[in-house]
This record gives structure tokens, C-alpha cells and sequence, in this order.
């Protein structure tokens, strides 16, 4: 379960009921109306912009968005080294029962055409593609946040256009004129709560997550083409600490120390 993401919506919600209370109430800015045509027009909108079956996984992509099981890049380090100790010692065909174990689909399908003899460059080649079309995946769902980003704020003025068109027909009477605006007003204030408050910040999580996936993508690939060519694993734990920030690394080298203390 990701803290952030749920405690950064909580907070949204907060300071924004807490700055309503500070000046009015909350049943000011309840209109049944203008929710159905933000919500309403916001959904319908990206449904049309994107195809049925993605739209269908939105489900789903909002679920990675709150559940993620985070990677460590030290872990994936240390297992790729013991890979290539297993390699160094056993031999490539050695991997094949141990990538049996694997759980990652993409280590165990890199593992598998090393053990099959496949050429190092058809091996990246191969992987590469794989790590495209697993972003394209992943630009999908945030594809389809983006989009609710930017309708729902277009909606809430149509919602106010409404509104006012409403109000105008009703000038003569005075008295309707203050409610019939603070109506018209805030459907604005759904959309771009909306945007800015959920959909825009899920689609940048989303974003940040992806990012984090495909970089551990790339560090098992240029581990394992590493193994394939025979390096030495020291060499290859030297390399593969490149894609560690700096500060993570004497985190790395702590940890690495209390293991092989503990063993």
C-alpha cells in the first residue's frame, strides 16, 4: 500500500473542506447537478478518446496507483550477481533451474535466452522491445488520467456556461440572481478540484512509477548481456551500482556489509 498516495489525497481533501469552513459551509458547494455534468461529461469524453478495453482497465490502473510493491535496486543488484556467480562457477545451462524460482517474468525471459544460446545482440534486441511496449502500456493508463485532467476542468465551465444561461433567463428576478450564480460557479470548482486534486496527481504517480519499473528493467538487462559475455561478477556489481544514485550507494555498501557479516 503506497502511504503518499492516499495521505496526499487526505490532505487535498482537508485543507480544501478546512478552507470552505474558514468562510462558509459545505452545503454551499453541494450541487447535484453540476456533479453529474462534471463527472458525467468527464467520463464520457475520455471514453471517447480512448478505446473500450482501456477505458475498462481503469480499474486496475488506479490499483497500481494505490498498491505497489516496491523494487529495491540493491536487491535486483545482488541478485543479479549471484546469477553471475552461479554462471561463472556452473556455466550459462547452470541458470535454467535456477531461473525456475524467478518470479520477475522479464529476468526469467532474459535468463532463458542466454540459456538457449540466443546471439547477445538479438538478446538486447529482444528485451529492448519488450521494455517498449511495456512503457507504451504504461502511458496508456496515464493516458487516460491525463485526459480526465483536462476535460473535467472544460466541463465545470460548461457546467457554469449552463448556469449562467439559467440565471439570465431569471435576471428579472432579482433575488435568484446570488443563488443562481454561487450555482453556476460551482461546477468550475468541481472540475478543477478534480483535475488538480485527483486525476492529474494520479497520472504523475503513475508516471513516477513507471519511470522506477522500466529503470529496474534496464539494470536486469544490461545484467544479464553482462553474465552472457562472461564478465567477472565483481566487475558487473561495479557497473550495475551506475544505476544507483549516489547517496543510495553507501546505503548499498552498508547493507551489503551487514549480509556478509550475517552469513
Amino acid at each position: 500500500m503506497d502511504i503518499s498516495t492516499i495521505l496526499g489525497l487526505l490532505l487535498g481533501v482537508i485543507f480544501l473542506i478546512w478552507g470552505i469552513l474558514e468562510s462558509g459551509t459545505l452545503g454551499a458547494y453541494y450541487d447535484f447537478a453540476s456533479i453529474v455534468i462534471v463527472l458525467g461529461g468527464t467520463f464520457a469524453s475520455t471514453l471517447v478518446s480512448v478505446p473500450m478495453k482501456d477505458f475498462l482497465k481503469v480499474v486496475k490502473v488506479i490499483r497500481k496507483a494505490f498498491v505497489y510493491k516496491e523494487v529495491h535496486l540493491d536487491e535486483v543488484i545482488e541478485e543479479i550477481i549471484n546469477l553471475a556467480n552461479i554462471a561463472r562457477k556452473e556455466g550459462l545451462l547452470a541458470l535454467e533451474e535456477y531461473a525456475e524460482e524467478l518470479q520477475d517474468d522479464f529476468l526469467h525471459k532474459g535468463i532463458m535466452l542466454i540459456v538457449d544460446g540466443t546471439d547477445p545482440e538479438l538478446v538486447r534486441n529482444i528485451l529492448e522491445t519488450e521494455l517498449i511496449f511495456l512503457e507504451e502500456r504504461h502511458s496508456d493508463g496515464q493516458g487516460i488520467f491525463e485526459s480526465m485532467a483536462a476535460y473535467a476542468p472544460a466541463f465545470g465551465m460548461i457546467g457554469t456556461l449552463i448556469g449562467l444561461i439559467n440565471m439570465l433567463r431569471t435576471i428579472d428576478d432579482t433575488s435568484s440572481i446570488g443563488p443562481n450564480m454561487s450555482v453556476a460557479l460551482v461546477t468550475t470548482f468541481y472540475g478543477s478540484v478534480l483535475a488538480n486534486v485527483v486525476f492529474q496527481p494520479l497520472a504523475q504517480k503513475l508516471k513516477s512509477r513507471s519511470k522506477s519499473e522500466i529503470l529496474v528493467k534496464e539494470l536486469m538487462l544490461e545484467g544479464l548481456l553482462s553474465i552472457q559475455a562472461g564478465e567477472n561478477p565483481r566487475i558487473i556489481e561495479e557497473k550495475l551500482k551506475t544505476f544507483v544514485p549516489p547517496e543510495a550507494r553507501r546505503n548499498y555498501r552498508e547493507s551489503l556489509r551487514e549480509r556478509e557479516y550475517n552469513e
